[in-house]
């Protein structure tokens, strides 16, 4: 394993494997982790006051992991709508294992009980990527809604409930009531809850032990939302899908699934320059294609496949007026203190 960048707020320990292919017949010269620092990032990073942890995953190492505000190593962040990332890779093992036929799927047979009115049958085309690709046609569940729908008695009842603004599959409207249901059919189709599911399937795999998170009146795990881990937990998750799916010698995700959830779907509502996968939210970030998990707050996993980087962070999920611009801060924090020093040891800026 390669040199660690060590802090005085910072744990730096442990890595990946760093298989990596023969080098070329005309040997170049490649930065390696320990010919780049990143105090400049650790400096910024310490005057965040919504900051918990900054982990920087790089060409296989653990270059930094930083704490801040009282976090430590072993704590679980509570991530947010970054669960929504998660929640597509399940869906993706799903349907390889055949639990799930495939995206095209429509979720009528699934919730036959609740969609059985003639009203119903354009919801019943609703199909499995629509709700990944949060173009259900639905109306939404989150921003000014979330409150009356998980406040409900049923949380999958009122999802499916909403009126059909526009039709499947045509425009993005962000909701975590897709990624529920998502979560309610992976509980009917697996036989088991979805924490029991992603723990077997993705979480041992993984090395770790996934924590329970929150659960719906009628028990179904929240889908897309409240799920817990801790920075190095998502970390290995982000070098999972930057490996293609692989990590501990084994194909965990599929790597076709991998593939299909960075590429680019439809366009934020709220940002051109901002497009959504599957669970992936995908930009440019410091002049590279970036793809990222983004929880409510500051969760962030970041993946930058040209640079071999992952880049995770984890905040404050109280509300207050700073938290727009610490999201702003996050976005600096990474483009000029860590893909920045990397960019220059590869004489790209």
């Amino acid at each position: 394993m390669f040199g660690l960048f060590a802090c005085s707020s910072c744990s730096a320990q442990g890595g990946f494997d760093d298989a990596r292919p023969a080098p070329p017949a005309e040997p170049i010269s490649v930065p390696r982790p320990a010919e780049v620092t990143f105090d400049a990032a650790e400096a910024a990073a310490g005057n965040l006051p919504r900051l918990y942890s900054l982990l920087v995953g790089w060409q296989g190492a653990l270059v930094l992991e930083c704490y801040y505000n009282g976090r430590g190593p072993t704590r679980v962040a509570n991530i947010k709508s970054a669960s929504k990332s998660i929640m597509s890779a399940l869906v993706g093992i799903a349907i390889d294992r055949g639990v799930i036929e495939n995206v095209g799927q429509p979720i009528g047979s699934f919730f036959s009980d609740l969609l059985g009115s003639a009203d119903d049958l354009p919801k019943r085309e609703i199909t499995i990527e629509d709700l990944l690709t949060m173009r259900s046609g639905l109306q939404t569940t989150s921003n000014r809604y979330y409150g009356a729908w998980v406040g409900s008695r049923n949380w999958v009842q009122y999802a499916l409930d909403r009126p059909l603004l526009r039709q499947p599959g045509t425009r993005m409207d962000y909701s975590t009531g897709n990624t529920h249901l998502l979560s309610a059919i992976l509980t009917s189709q697996s036989g088991t809850s979805t924490w029991q599911f992603a723990q077997e399937v993705l979480a041992k795999p993984l090395g770790f032990s996934l924590a329970r998170w929150p659960r719906d009146p009628q028990g179904l795990y929240f889908g897309g939302n409240d799920m817990e881990l801790t920075p190095k937990q998502m970390l290995a998750f982000g070098e999972m899908y930057l490996n293609g799916g692989r990590a501990n010698g084994h194909q965990i995700v599929p790597e076709s699934w991998v593939a299909a959830s960075l590429t680019p779907r439809t366009r934020s509502t709220r940002d051109r320059n901002r497009f959504y996968g599957y669970g992936w939210w995908i930009r440019q970030l410091g002049g590279h294609q970036t793809f990222y998990a983004w929880g409510y707050g500051g969760q962030f996993i970041f993946l930058i496949p040209d640079l071999d980087l992952v880049v995770v962070t984890t905040s404050s999920i109280n509300n207050g007026r700073d938290r727009r611009g610490h999201l702003r801060r996050v976005y600096d924090l990474v483009e000029r203190f860590v893909v920045a020093p990397i960019d220059a040891a590869f004489g790209m800026s």
